[in-house]
């Protein structure tokens, strides 16, 4: 059985802990788009996007025209990107990506 706040195999089926359940569940769209984003477009890593972000925000180039709120994403991002820390895991496994 996979410990606290971790996901492992149970009986051939996945089991997700109630904490990243909870959690992805609580996710607005614009969260989800931020994540989908990054699984698809920036190699499932945050800090390409973040880039993007920020060079936008100070008039810089940037790759991918994404949303006009830029230091929302940027709070969104920071958090979700502590979550993933602190439970191992990556969101885009646990988010639709449709």
């Amino acid at each position: 059985m996979a410990e606290p706040g971790e996901h492992g195999k149970k009986g051939g089926r996945t089991t997700v802990s109630k904490v990243i359940t909870d959690y992805v569940q609580g996710l607005s769209n614009e969260h989800k788009m931020l994540v989908i984003l990054k699984a698809q477009l920036y190699g499932g890593t945050w800090d390409p996007m973040l880039d993007d972000l920020v060079n936008r925000r100070q008039g810089k180039p940037y790759i991918f025209k994404l949303v006009n709120r830029i230091n929302d994403d940027i709070e969104r991002i920071e958090s979700m990107r502590k979550f993933e820390e602190q439970h191992s895991i990556d969101l885009a496994d646990y988010v639709e990506m449709t």
